[in-house]
């Protein structure tokens, strides 16, 4: 049966999201947020338009590679806005759009709490490491 892109948006707006369930979308718009890659992407260009290279040397350690992918991805799910202008060469910039926006603030609340307790995890691993350690003697 043939339905139209309107019909199925609709029954898409009225579907009951999960992030438990296992054939919920919304479990993998999670990860596409919450990789390690598509993290430090939104935080980064929270800070405001960036081209490929420079957000390249901003979210230091991601191969062009995986940088190219997970731009798509977040482009494909509309958290990332591509403007390509037709220059030679080619000059691309990146933004967030306004739902990028809206993920990029929770995300830099919980990178902002996370450092914060860098000295605090620091200290629970060597006590860890050291229990550890005098269990296995």
């Amino acid at each position: 049966m043939y339905m139209s892109a309107d019909v199925r948006d609709l029954e898409q707006d009225q579907l009951v999201a999960d992030v438990f369930a296992r054939a919920c979308s919304s479990r993998s718009i999670l990860e596409h947020i919450t990789g390690r890659w598509g993290t430090l992407a939104l935080a980064a260009l929270a800070e405001g338009p960036f081209r490929f290279n420079a957000l390249r040397r901003r979210v230091d350690g991601v191969s062009e590679k995986m940088l190219a992918q997970t731009l798509q991805t977040l482009e494909r799910d509309g958290f990332v806005h591509r403007e390509a202008q037709p220059t030679i060469p080619p000059r691309v910039e990146y933004s967030l759009t306004p739902s990028g926006r809206e993920a990029a603030e929770k995300l830099l609340e919980l990178i902002d709490f996370v450092e914060g307790k860098v000295p605090e995890v620091a200290r629970a691993r060597a006590r860890y490491d050291e229990a550890k350690a005098q269990r296995q003697q």
